[in-house]
């Protein structure tokens, strides 16, 4: 059974860090595109970032260039989200995902979803 597990969501004040992790198991996970996604209240869900399948290449939206790297652990089976310098519009359920073929911005018909985990950043 595939799972996807994301951790380090919470409260943080404007201008702080947080570190997401999303643990990977069931599955070949240096074999797939692995993405970060965020859905804030009342919004779409939302492209954020995604790095290849040996970290050659990463993409970020342009809200978050500059601010937030992706990284992976193939040896853990772990994706990473470090974000810096979090503004109030970063809150929203971060969602890690996995494709076996590409990257996919649009989120449709991705291989494998966590259930999210929760960033509130207060202004």
């Amino acid at each position: 059974q595939v799972q996807l597990v994301e951790n380090g969501g919470g409260l943080v004040q404007a201008g702080g860090s947080l570190r997401l992790s999303c643990a990977a198991s069931g599955l070949p996970f240096g074999a797939f595109v692995m993405h970060w996604f965020r859905q804030a209240p009342g919004k779409e869900r939302e492209f954020v970032a995604a790095v290849n399948w040996i970290s050659s290449g990463t993409w970020y939206t342009d809200s978050v260039k500059g601010r937030f790297t992706i990284s992976r652990d193939n040896a853990k089976d772990t994706l990473y989200l470090q974000m810096n310098n979090l503004k109030p519009e970063d809150t929203a359920v971060y969602y890690c995902a996995a494709d076996r073929d590409q990257v996919v911005r649009s989120g449709n018909a991705m291989d494998y979803w966590g259930k999210g985990t929760l960033v509130i950043v207060s202004s």
